[in-house]
């Protein structure tokens, strides 16, 4: 029997990929592109109000990312506020984009948390106003489940600081988050290594967005297809239901029927 393609179902849209990639920081224009492919992302995001809008300018991201190809996700990163953020979001929909939206509204300049009373406060209104908000948050069950109340079609809890590259720091509130929560939960930040890519899968979270990960890699074309394998393997991981840990070593082999 075919076993069934392992797709992604997010506010009524079926993705391939369970993998979301970011678009800043690279070498150049034609690097970002090759490590994208190489990915075979769901979704491509991209800062509204980092980013030159004008799609005819060949220096600028956009003109390079032809959005027959790429999903785009407009996201409201360097927002610090609720106002920035409807600002930016609405800016992104008149720029083109669609009614997706990843929603960022950073509440500390020196770790890069989010501020969770204004992200929610912002979802709710970007939910009423007709987008398709994903949230950037914190590792924290409440506002996780105060985004779902609000009508986000994804909620995206962090796995430690954007760009630190530690991994998954608190795997417990991730596995909780997700347990509790009837909506996607993808990782967001904090991803460094391929290996941390496929733990976080194996949290049996629904993906993975990162972009420092790859972008500063020495290889980033190779790195995108290291995390592309990585988040394969751990959701294929996830899914086996792999063999529970214990504290005394067990046979592999059976000792009843040993020869003397």
């Amino acid at each position: 029997m075919k076993q069934m393609e392992d797709s992604l179902e997010i506010g009524n849209t079926i993705f391939r990929s369970r993998l979301f990639v970011g678009t800043g920081k690279y070498p150049n224009n034609k690097t970002m592109v090759e490590a994208i492919r190489a990915s075979e992302t769901a979704m491509v995001t991209v800062a509204v109000r980092r980013i030159d809008l004008d799609r005819t300018k060949e220096e600028g991201i956009l003109f390079h990312l032809d959005p027959e190809e790429f999903f785009l996700l407009p996201n409201t990163a360097g927002c610090h506020n609720v106002k920035d953020a409807l600002r930016y979001a609405n800016l992104g929909r008149a720029a083109g984009f669609s009614e997706w939206i990843k929603l960022e509204v950073i509440g500390d300049e020196t770790t890069l948390l989010p501020d969770t009373k204004a992200t929610i406060e912002a979802a709710e209104i970007l939910v009423a106003e007709g987008f398709k908000v994903m949230a950037y948050t914190n590792d924290d069950l409440i506002t996780a489940l105060r985004l779902e109340d609000a009508g986000c079609v994804a909620v995206m809890p962090l796995a430690s600081p954007i760009g630190s590259g530690l991994g998954i720091v608190n795997p417990y509130f991730i596995r909780e988050i997700k347990r509790r929560c009837e909506v996607p939960i993808i990782v967001d930040a904090g991803v460094g290594l391929a290996s941390h890519a496929c733990t976080a899968m194996e949290q049996g979270i629904d993906g993975v967005l990162m972009n420092t990960a790859i972008a500063m890699a020495e290889d980033p074309v190779r790195m995108a297809k290291a995390m592309r394998l990585a988040i394969k393997a751990g959701r294929a991981s996830y899914l086996s239901g792999g063999m529970e840990a214990r504290e005394i070593a067990v046979p592999s082999s059976p000792i009843k029927g040993m020869l003397d």
